[in-house]
């Protein structure tokens, strides 16, 4: 049986413990915090999981909460004009619904999933040291812990990192108590609105440890006016500047947040990070060789909410290639190779994202305002955070997002 050592418990982490322990192997996973100190601790992301990454946990028999977690069935995108108006309003529908579970649910009942079906669950926070000391004892070590020390195992990919600073500053609140948006009060839906030049608000439904919720979530251009949580201290504070905000900047979806309430203490979140690229074999001092694992090696800005559903695939892949490999060594080649076929899909999650982060050029101006006039290019635009892939088609170019319009408006 094959010895397989996981430090990081997060979606990709755990997802891949639990699969390869499916699978019969020998499965230790290090994890800094117990399930109980997870499942009471701070929110730690904005995730909303989409239709390929929810099967790859179907698939899996993972999706422990998919029967009550809200399904969103449309994503919408506003653009504020500047009287704080919207110049484009539209809620374009998702081919297969997606989902969003709070972290702190998914993780601490993963982890204990994990230790109920045999597998040895290491409470510790890992350093480069214990890697050095654990690495010979393990047919492969993946690392899947995207902070901390072990991250600088890993160097950066200039070549594929074009931002070397934050882009966004981040403040997430989880809250009860939203209205529903008046124009699709039926429908969950993510909603996406877009500041030009100062950043953007995403509203998504979730379920959090105190049940339905909803997600309100900045992302502010470093030193503009929504880069506004760095003195708050106090959960309450934190809240009520980002209604201040959401009053100024989008009053429409403030009309329905008059009522909000934090869920619970541990309920907002806010920091900022430079997005990067890095290679995916790391070099303990002893020699030894581990492999990098989703935003370990790509983190991207969370602007596409692509995060969960990255971490996800990743763990798919990884999985998939380490069945393939037999008794083979899991030799460099092998993790470079490995990381390289994952990259054939996270490219296109990097290119889009790290695209939206910057101004956008006029033909992207002209197709987020078509989508209020044609719900073909709604509808495309919403799927696309399921598979960004398809952006390349039409997103990116002038001559082809003209074409394509052509083509629908014709």
């Amino acid at each position: 049986m094959r010895k397989i050592l996981i430090v990081g418990a997060g979606q990709s982490g755990l997802q891949l413990a639990l699969g390869l322990q499916s699978h019969g192997y020998d499965v230790t996973l290090m994890s800094n915090r117990t399930p109980d100190e997870i499942r009471s601790g701070r929110v730690m992301s904005t995730q909303c999981m989409f239709r390929t990454a929810l099967r790859h946990e179907r698939d899996l028999g993972l999706n422990f909460w998919e029967g009550q977690a809200p399904r969103i069935r449309g994503l919408g995108v506003s653009v504020g004009a500047p009287d704080h108006s919207r110049a484009v309003d539209w809620l374009g529908e998702l081919d297969g619904y997606a989902q969003s579970v709070d972290q702190r649910l998914k993780m601490a009942g993963w982890l204990e999933t994990f230790a109920q079906r045999g597998g040895q669950l290491v409470i510790h926070g890992a350093a480069v040291g214990d890697l050095d000391f654990f690495a010979g004892r393990y047919d492969l070590v993946l690392v899947a812990a995207g902070k901390g020390e072990l991250v600088s195992l890993f160097e950066r990919d200039g070549a594929r990192s074009p931002y070397d600073a934050p882009q966004r500053a981040l403040a997430v609140a989880y809250v009860h108590g939203l209205e529903p948006r008046p124009e699709h009060p039926e429908t969950e839906a993510v909603r996406c609105n877009l500041i030009p030049g100062v950043g953007e608000l995403f509203v998504m439904p979730t379920l959090t440890t105190s049940g339905r919720a909803d997600i309100l979530f900045f992302e502010g251009v470093p030193g503009g006016p929504l880069d506004a949580f760095q003195d708050v201290r106090d959960p309450r504070e934190h809240l009520a500047r980002t209604l201040e905000l959401m009053e100024r900047y989008v009053p429409w979806e403030h009309a329905r947040a008059t009522g909000a309430e934090l869920t619970d203490e541990g309920g907002t979140l806010a920091g900022r990070y430079a997005p990067v690229v890095r290679r995916p074999v790391g070099r303990l001092p002893s020699g030894g060789a581990v492999l990098g694992v989703a935003d370990v090696v790509v983190a991207n800005d969370p602007i596409t909410g692509q995060g969960s559903n990255s971490a996800s695939k990743c763990a798919a892949s990884y999985l998939a290639d380490i069945l393939d490999r037999g008794g083979e060594p899991f030799d460099e080649e092998w993790m470079t190779g490995t990381f390289e076929r994952w990259w054939g899909t996270a490219q296109h999650v990097t290119k889009w994202t790290n695209a939206m982060l910057a101004p956008p050029p006029d033909h992207v101006l002209r197709l987020l305002g078509a989508g209020g006039r044609a719900q073909e290019i709604a509808d495309r635009f919403a799927n696309g955070f399921d598979d960004p892939a398809d952006f390349e088609e039409w997103f990116y170019e002038p001559e082809k997002a003209d074409a394509y319009l052509e083509r629908v408006t014709a």
